[in-house]
């Protein structure tokens, strides 16, 4: 079996050799693709405790680039090796170069839009800094993304990347839309969006409510609004439908995404969806999703027009082809087999 190597910039937290982390995608993509290649993980070390445990018996985690350089140095052993490098960031920037130089075979995998997402954490020099990277990677390495516009028109695959399983596209509540109860489901970082949520709520003379799902802990104790409950991340596929279905509207308030799953979660389970203006590239032909602008006033008009056309927007959604975690693996052996 051919070993694949997925190199990423994701942390992840090692308690008794046993390896965590909270982005889900990094725990079911490998976990997936280990069926078709020996799968090997170098990535971050995070001395945070991270919430989904990955079931790769492979994992090697370092807090220094140089730690982490050698590693990958050290991979090259196998002279049949892949890689998969997932995104880019400084570290996997380097180890790009350094797979290059080494001519293996790789393939880049971009989820989001890094020009978007490090103007919100670094400010005006972020997309400089990442359009350096990008250049160089987007010349020496093949390009897989979750959207075309992420390409940023080099050539490259789409995927379109899901967690749906069959339990997700079945058995739908019904719930009554006298309360409204929104749901954001996510991490807690400022390019997602959740402080600027916060912000628009916090003064709500409105009977609103909302929950948020995937909450570190350093977080839980943060929030002090009455109308504003906080649970950790959840790792339980049941037990996240149920938040789902137990909300009327989702929220997905960031300032960038790609193919964001919980907007897929919602969808599936029939949940209108409100994004704000810097996301509407995401909409696409998908029924549901609903603009605001990022204030109260715009904000409550769109849950009130959801609220007054409930049923209807439902039926219209039930229109909606969601891609599911079968589809998007599938497309995942097959490119990494072909490009890399």
């Amino acid at each position: 079996m051919e070993k694949l190597f997925i190199i990423t910039n994701e942390s992840i937290f090692n308690y008794e050799e046993e390896f965590f982390c909270d982005n889900i995608d990094l725990k079911s993509t490998p976990e997936g693709l280990n069926s078709n290649f020996e799968v090997n993980i170098i990535g971050r070390k995070s001395k945070q405790v991270r919430s989904h445990k990955i079931n790769i018996n492979k994992i090697k985690i370092f807090n220094s680039i140089f730690t982490y350089l050698i590693e990958i140095l050290r991979s090259f052993a196998d002279k049949n090796s892949k890689y998969l490098i997932i995104s880019i960031s400084p570290f996997t920037f380097f180890a790009c170069i350094l797979i290059s130089i080494f001519k293996k075979k790789k393939i880049v995998y971009l989820r989001s839009d890094g020009y978007e997402e490090y103007k919100v954490i670094l400010g005006f020099f972020g997309p400089l800094a990442y359009h350096l990277m990008f250049s160089i990677v987007s010349k020496i390495s093949p390009l897989l993304s979750c959207r075309e516009y992420i390409l940023k028109g080099n050539k490259g695959d789409v995927v379109y990347p899901s967690q749906i399983t069959s339990k997700w596209l079945s058995n739908h509540k019904e719930i009554d839309t006298n309360q409204i109860k929104l749901l954001y489901v996510g991490r807690i970082k400022k390019e997602k969006g959740i402080y600027s949520l916060l912000d628009i709520i916090k003064d709500s003379s409105s009977d609103l409510q909302l929950s948020i799902i995937g909450a570190e802990k350093k977080f839980l104790n943060q929030v002090t609004q009455k109308n504003i409950s906080v649970h950790k991340v959840e790792s339980n596929e049941q037990n996240l439908i149920n938040f789902y279905d137990d909300h009327n509207i989702f929220v997905l308030p960031s300032f960038t995404e790609g193919h964001p799953m919980a907007l897929l979660e919602a969808l599936s389970r029939l949940r209108p969806v409100i994004i704000f203006k810097d996301i509407e590239h995401i909409v696409g032909d998908k029924k549901g999703i609903f603009l605001a602008e990022r204030n109260y006033t715009s904000f409550l008009k769109v849950i009130n027009h959801i609220k007054d056309n409930y049923k209807k927007i439902q039926e219209e959604m039930r229109e909606n082809k969601i891609p599911t975690k079968e589809q998007f693996l599938k497309s995942m052996k097959e490119l990494i087999s072909k490009k890399s």
